[in-house]
């Protein structure tokens, strides 16, 4: 591959690697890091001039130094001469932020101390749901007092607008939280998904995936369930929230009993969604329960839940570094998605259709 030239921030060089291993090609040289009163300094050692420069960064880690980052390489690629600049982002920095999200989420030292509280007290052999605050929060029945409407900032189309002033030319982002902000772009935008990736994995590592239950933590989550079990040709199943202030009324659409469940989601972050969900799961008879998420950020007490809930495994891809992850539990598995990063990198180089990479053949 010609006149291509391959970067990597500071949040994921690892998958940047990997990527550059199944392309083929050498990462370019730059040098990251910074000044003395913290501002980021970005070096790029290799021309770009006339050339079309694939910049990886992910929103993960130290994420408001990571985008400031990808800012100044995407100016620098620019002030260059680079003929065309693609941002790579696995994780979409700020995609969670749409004025609907930010009214369910609380924060992660709330979650983590609810839900540790109930694990603790209950254990694993008589599972129960936690109650009160963080049950109304999580369901998203917060409010303004006198009746007054909370706003909040829609972050990720700040960001959204100033990569695209910072001169980017197209962007590929996978599995996006708030689909939406892809209408924010006045540049092409690929969005990709995992899902293939899933799909292999659930083949290769979870025993009697034939007579395995899809589960949606959320009805939010119901069309990206669907479209597996359509795929695998596997029952569908959700969990169901009949009273919004009480999660004991949480219900499951659906039956697991004497089988496999398979709880599919996008992010996996405090950890407290595959918590109740395996919980009620588990109530419901399932034998084996496997969580799926395509990011998995584990913040805060998030990995302490997943150990202490009745979850077989939990499997990532590494849109989010998971090495460190892994060492701190051992229910973790990942997905590796830079082969496929590399050939939608590759489809994108020479102008093939991405679109073809996510037609599902069926397989007996």
């Amino acid at each position: 591959m010609k006149n291509i030239v391959l970067l990597t921030g500071s949040s994921h060089p690892s998958l940047a690697r990997r990527i550059s291993e199944s392309l083929g090609v050498e990462l370019s040289r730059c040098k990251l890091g910074k000044f003395s009163n913290q501002e980021s300094s970005v070096e790029i050692k290799d021309s770009v001039r006339e050339k079309h420069v694939y910049i990886i960064q992910s929103g993960c880690g130290r994420v408001n130094d990571n985008v400031i980052e990808l800012f100044i390489l995407i100016q620098a690629c620019r002030m260059g001469s680079a003929k065309r600049i693609t941002v790579v982002t696995p994780l979409f920095p700020y995609s969670r932020q749409s004025e609907r999200s930010q009214k369910k989420r609380l924060p992660q030292h709330q979650i983590g101390t609810e839900i540790m509280s109930s694990l603790l007290q209950t254990g694993e052999t008589s599972p129960s749901l936690p109650q009160g605050t963080f049950a109304q929060s999580f369901m998203g029945m917060t409010s303004g007092e006198g009746g007054y409407r909370q706003w909040c900032a829609r972050a990720g189309t700040l960001v959204a607008n100033l990569l695209q002033a910072a001169g980017a030319d197209h962007l590929i982002a996978m599995d996006l939280h708030d689909p939406q902000y892809q209408g924010f772009f006045h540049i092409p935008v690929d969005l990709i998904y995992a899902e293939p990736s899933i799909i292999q994995w659930i083949r290769s590592e979870v025993p009697n995936w034939r007579q395995a239950v899809v589960v949606s933590p959320d009805a939010g989550g119901a069309k990206r369930a669907t479209s597996i079990c359509n795929k695998l040709n596997l029952d569908f199943a959700l969990i169901h929230k009949e009273d919004l202030a009480n999660t004991e009324s949480m219900g499951l659409v659906g039956e697991v009993e004497g089988r496999p469940a398979i709880i599919l989601d996008d992010i996996i972050d405090s950890g407290s969604t595959v918590g109740l969900a395996s919980e009620i799961l588990k109530r419901h008879g399932a034998t084996d329960i496997y969580a799926i998420a395509v990011h998995g950020v584990f913040s805060g007490p998030a990995l302490e839940i997943i150990g202490r809930s009745p979850v077989t495994a939990v499997a990532c891809t590494n849109t989010v570094p998971q090495e460190e992850f892994r060492k701190q539990c051992a229910k973790l598995k990942t997905i590796d998605i830079a082969p496929m990063l590399g050939e939608i990198i590759r489809r994108t180089f020479y102008g093939e259709s991405v679109t073809q990479l996510f037609v599902h053949e069926e397989q007996t």
